[in-house]
């Protein structure tokens, strides 16, 4: 019999949003991709970088990408000691919970957000509290003092869009006893985020992805803002290499060319409002969001009877089996002729 830890061996695993093998041929709204390439100042640093013949493929990258920390430290006003770098922002999330929450220590997110916490603290073995959102999007019976290590905040939440006012979010900062997490994946599509909150608290940590706004989701770039004690923390934990020499050149590339960002942001913007605008004429119950995708329920309530139709129809949305969010669809924002086609299909399905 194989000895596998009890926890590991009960879990079910995240599962995350189905991937055509055949993708070519997909209209792929299933999970926030930026429809749009990245910065062509990125393609051009992966092959400056690369060289004529590979050859620097051969030594490892820094293995505190400390050219990136500066990078971004300049961008959003950090002494490079408070940002640290990640394979994505998920190995922020999951070193996260190995710092502060030890086995049978509690986190705590939000329900309906981004399940993977909960798979994370699963693999840490830590104990795992939800909470769920008000008409008003605010969280339902969260506590004058929240004891739990960690709690994850998405803001803008996601599947649903809304982001939570900075104004209200302090207040969740000074009512938690452990660290808060501002998981800022879609912030970049957002009127506004919560970054100055980390100057103001020292529990509280913002983090931040190149996979969405910058069209580097095939990169694995992420990055988090936090006290340097925090960083410190986090530095001990990581895998040494953690982001290789072509992720590296290419997040230095992607961050300093932001002209390109506010450009790709703003037309994914224009195309949520016209898309969300269209969806309503059509009897849709759309949430106003903050992200580059929406969660629209069709008039009948019936998410899995519309995903099926646009399955056929080789358009890829995400509906969820979860009774919370079965009744819609979570719906990235593509180019407007995704869109376009995706609208028809729609009113197709009916």
């Amino acid at each position: 019999m194989i000895p596998l830890r009890s926890n590991i061996a009960a879990m079910k695993g995240y599962i995350p949003g189905y991937q055509p093998p055949d993708i070519a041929s997909w209209i792929k709204l299933n999970t926030n991709e930026n429809p749009y390439p990245p910065s062509p100042e990125v393609v051009k640093a992966i092959l400056g970088e690369l060289g004529p013949d590979g050859a620097a493929l051969r030594i490892y990258p820094s293995a505190s990408s400390q050219k990136l920390r500066e990078v971004a430290g300049e961008l959003y006003g950090f002494d490079p000691a408070w940002i640290i770098m990640a394979n994505g922002s998920d190995e922020v999330l999951n070193n996260l919970i190995r710092a502060f929450a030890a086995e049978g220590e509690e986190i705590g997110y939000v329900h309906p957000s981004y399940s993977y916490y909960g798979t994370l603290a699963e693999v840490q073995g830590a104990r795992v509290r939800t909470f769920g959102l008000t008409d008003d999007f605010r969280i339902a019976g969260f506590p004058e003092r929240y004891e739990g290590k960690v709690f994850f905040l998405t803001t803008p939440n996601a599947p649903l869009g809304p982001s939570f006012p900075v104004e209200y979010i302090d207040g969740v900062a000074r009512r938690c006893a452990g660290m808060l997490v501002l998981d800022e994946t879609y912030a970049e599509f957002a009127e506004s985020n919560a970054l100055e909150l980390v100057r103001k608290h020292e529990n509280v940590v913002v983090t931040r992805t190149l996979s969405k706004s910058y069209s580097l989701a095939g990169m694995r770039i992420g990055l988090a803002i936090a006290r340097p004690e925090v960083i410190a923390a986090l530095d001990k934990i990581r895998d040494h290499y953690n982001l290789d020499r072509l992720a590296q050149a290419a997040c230095v590339a992607a961050l300093r060319d932001q002209a390109y960002l506010a450009a790709c942001c703003r037309r994914i913007r224009e195309t949520r409002e016209w898309f969300s605008a269209e969806l309503r004429a059509i009897g849709y119950n759309v949430i106003p969001s903050q992200g580059n995708y929406l969660f629209a329920t069709p008039p009948d309530r019936n998410g899995k009877r519309v995903y099926d139709g646009l399955f056929e129809r080789k358009i890829l949305v995400r509906h969820f089996s979860d009774p919370l969010l079965s009744h819609g669809l979570r719906i990235s924002i593509g180019t407007r002729e995704e869109m376009e086609k995706t609208l028809a299909a729609l009113k197709e399905i009916g």
